[in-house]
């Protein structure tokens, strides 16, 4: 089969997800996700595997007969480079060369059965039922043909990203395509590079409570290697409780080649937190909107609980304290939330509020525009945390102190759509938030712009009511300076006034000629 060329940016993702997608037929997303991203992942650790193998096979011939395994057969060569083993019958290749036998779906079963026992940190990930009479086994094949062409006959590096690329696609279509359950494991592109651009995560340990299925570690990958950092300098943790969605991260982070400790249970982070001792240097999180039925009133003890113990009934602002209390002394957070996590006063919530930012730990927010989300039409919001905003280090840089000041930034008017239904940050949107951040952290270049941005000081917001929507403190746009002299503006305005007077005369007469002819 021809490779299939990489193309623009996002032709081959593209191109890809609308053969996928005819080959579905009657089956629902949320079912067809698991068969085609289970093939995608089944795809990228053959090919890695290979690839190594390939590399490997010229040393075989200097080992003598019998005296040791063989570097090609040596699973020590592989997980030294963090590479899967993949025994001989579940490797791509024999999959491609029996994918028209009506038991190819049997054959994925035995080949997926098989990677896990040969790889314990794979263990229960995998999709198993590929066999089941249901699945239609023409399609199994025709879907195998078509990920057999992604990144055939290119080189090591360039396959993993494409193939992790192609993945990464296909998880934000699928989600599109499931509505509010999509929203349940995945937070749209633009919204998590932009949390990323904002914090920088170039070192130390990068936390999500509720991972979902693990977007923020790819951007946060993503943004090291653009900045030419390595990619073992940040320690990657998180936590999911749903169990579909922890295997599709799981299988997300093996297709980039990231080694991460994902943890899952059903309770959930509040009360079976994973990672009690784990304090991080950034912390990126999108959790469920407004939960209410998160369990509150079994935790209304609990040491996480310092600005005020959440009410039972909404969860913003216990997922807020739970993260501050996973920061480490200088770490720096983003979440997404609720517009009414922003000014809401009841069950405590405007309390809790108050505590947070005379405790000077909240840095920065955002408004978001409508529409970015897959999963709801709430309106949402950035909040930006910082455990100690005396003090911190972005990058290579000093923070300045910013005790006594909140960044509050109205993206509302930013964005474009890219369908009927939903918007997307540009990467000169992300840039423009992220940059004046920075900006005002570093204190580098710093101005409120009207409408846009602007650096409020405690006083000011207490005079609010200790509310943080945006739009009560950046003001409105300055209106563009008009150098016409008044009287020349005021003449041309009088004279489009007077022919508009005339014209509407004229229609008057001639209606009323038009009524004179009608009989009664």
């Amino acid at each position: 089969m021809a490779s299939i060329d990489n193309g623009s940016d996002l032709g081959i993702e593209a191109a890809l997800f609308k053969a996928a997608d005819k080959l579905r037929g009657n089956m629902e997303p949320s079912d067809y996700k698991h068969v085609a991203l289970g093939l995608l992942f089944l795809k990228y650790i053959s090919d890695a595997f290979e690839a190594k193998r390939l590399e490997l096979l010229p040393e075989d011939a200097e080992v003598p007969q019998g005296t040791r395994v063989k570097p090609s057969e040596d699973r020590d060569e592989y997980a030294a480079e963090n590479i899967f083993w993949v025994p001989p019958t579940a490797r791509w290749s024999h999959l491609q060369a029996n994918a028209k036998l009506p038991s190819i779906g049997k054959m994925i079963d035995e080949a997926m059965i098989a990677i896990e026992k040969d790889n314990e940190n794979l263990k229960g990930v995998l999709p198993k039922d590929y066999g089941r009479p249901a699945l239609n086994a023409v399609m199994l094949g025709e879907l195998i043909d078509l990920i057999s062409g992604i990144a055939l006959g290119e080189g090591k590096d360039k396959s993993r990203d494409l193939l992790g690329r192609v993945y990464e696609y296909f998880l934000g279509q699928f989600a599109g395509s499931e509505g509010k359950r999509g929203g349940e494991f995945y937070t749209p592109r633009s919204v998590v590079r932009t949390m990323v651009e904002m914090l920088e995560p170039y070192k130390g340990r990068v936390y999500d409570p509720c991972c979902g299925s693990g977007g923020m570690f790819v951007q946060s990958e993503k943004f090291v290697e653009a900045h030419g950092g390595r990619l073992g300098d940040i320690a990657i943790y998180g936590q999911e409780s749903n169990y579909t969605t922890w295997r599709l991260c799981k299988m997300n982070l093996a297709v980039r080649g990231i080694d991460a400790d994902i943890r899952w249970n059903s309770e959930g982070t509040f009360h079976k937190n994973e990672l009690p001792d784990l304090r991080a240097d950034v912390i990126l999180a999108n959790p469920p909107f407004n939960i209410s039925d998160w369990g509150g009133e079994r935790l209304r003890e609990d040491a996480r609980w310092k600005y005020g113990i959440p009410p039972a009934g909404n969860a913003n602002f216990a997922w807020l304290q739970h993260i501050l209390h996973h920061l480490s002394p200088t770490g720096t957070a983003g979440v997404v939330l609720a517009n009414g996590s922003m000014s809401s006063t009841q069950s405590g919530e405007g309390e809790m509020r108050r505590a947070m930012i005379e405790g000077e730990v909240v840095d920065c927010m955002i408004a978001l525009p409508g529409q970015l989300f897959y999963s709801t039409q709430i309106p949402a919001c950035l909040w930006f945390l910082a455990k100690d905003k005396s003090n911190g280090i972005a990058r290579d840089r000093k923070l300045r102190d910013r005790r006594g000041e909140v960044l509050f930034i109205d993206a509302r008017k930013l964005g474009f759509m890219v369908d009927r239904t939903r918007k997307e940050f540009s990467d000169a949107d992300i840039a423009q938030i992220a940059e004046t951040y920075h900006a005002w952290r570093l204190g580098e270049g710093y101005a409120d712009v009207p409408g846009f941005c602007k650096s409020a000081s405690l006083e000011e917001i207490r005079s609010h009511g200790h509310v943080l929507t945006p739009g009560r403190y950046v003001g409105a746009e300055a209106a563009e300076e008009d150098e016409t002299p008044f009287a020349e503006r005021f003449a041309t305005l009088q004279a489009q006034l007077e022919a508009q007077f005339a014209e509407a005369e004229e229609l008057t007469a001639t209606i009323r000629a038009r009524l004179a002819g009608v009989g009664v």
